[in-house]
């Protein structure tokens, strides 16, 4: 079991260009997004969170059970779901604007244990940022780096939501020694202002640096860095793209028994060069649709 802790919200993507577009409102959010794209991948899932109990918090609910995650984990309360107001430029990727106040996903509490067959737990975005919620997603990755679990970190950096830059940069800092696979995007590790090499050695047994349509690279503990190119694809949106290869990620590893810090750093460099491809042709089956849409298994060669 892989489970997922994070804010689901919905996106309202626009349908054309200008300011007064057409909006559709999508399922979304990066926890929400990666939990799907791991069901989807064939890999037991649950998600952690906290959802509203409002039309569009049951369509997350509903979205999810669809999808085929468990949902044993997953709050409600009556308070209204998180938006996220999507921009598109003309390469496709996204820009958001957010409307979070009182909304259900803040009013998250840890809970008292997870799954009893529990493997993994991934955490990332918004639900990292936005308190009371953070501190209570903090204690859970801590609690169960602690309990030996293998933890993934996608900070995945939505600027507008975060006031302090500095502060939010030490306190990722202090996740670091819990965190087994740190994964970004190039942006987020510029405007983390750090390196490969400081994260590792703070703690997480490799990180993954996603590039665009130039690919994904990963950096191990004893120096190796993998590289491999990015998946050629008519790029509709990226709505979704890097979650996707946090699922690729997650559920590969998961198939060759590789869910551990030791496993993970006796990874060879064709085990590297497999899981990194087999993310980046998930991440462009995303690509190459419209919103959060990720592959199913049938879609992919296995990784």
């Amino acid at each position: 079991m892989i489970v997922v802790a994070g804010e689901a919200l919905i996106d309202l993507v626009p349908q054309g260009p200008g300011a007064l577009a057409p909006l559709r409102p999508a399922r979304g959010g990066g926890p929400h997004n990666t939990a799907v794209a791991l069901a989807r991948l064939g890999s037991r899932t649950a998600f952690c969170s906290r959802l509203s109990t409002d039309p569009y918090g049951q369509a997350l609910y509903d979205g999810l059970h669809t999808a085929g995650v468990e949902t044993t984990t997953v709050q409600r309360g009556p308070e209204p779901t998180t938006l996220a107001l999507a921009t598109l430029t003309d390469d496709g990727s996204a820009t958001y604007t957010f409307h979070v106040e009182g909304t259900a996903d803040r009013l998250f509490t840890t809970p008292t244990t997870l799954p009893h067959d529990t493997r993994a737990v991934s955490f990332g975005t918004c639900s990292l940022v936005l308190e009371p919620g953070a501190g209570a997603y903090e204690q859970l990755l801590h609690r169960s780096a602690a309990q030996g679990l293998f933890t993934a970190l996608d900070p995945n950096i939505r600027p507008a939501l975060i006031p302090d830059p500095d502060a939010y940069r030490a306190r990722f800092r202090t996740w670091l020694p819990s965190v087994t696979l740190l994964k970004l995007s190039q942006e987020d590790a510029t405007w983390l202002g750090g390196t490969p090499q400081q994260w590792l050695a703070a703690g997480p047994t490799a990180v993954v640096i996603t590039q665009g349509a130039d690919g994904l690279t990963a950096f191990t503990h004893d120096g190796s860095v993998h590289t491999v190119p990015g998946e050629k694809v008519d790029v509709v949106d990226t709505i979704g793209a890097g979650d996707t290869v946090n699922a690729a990620l997650l559920h590969g590893l998961a198939a060759c028994d590789a869910l551990s810090a030791q496993a993970l750093g006796e990874m060879t460099s064709d085990d590297w060069q497999t899981l990194l491809r087999f993310a980046a042709r998930a991440a462009a089956v995303t690509c190459s649709r419209a919103g959060a849409e990720p592959p199913y298994a049938a879609e992919l060669d296995t990784p």
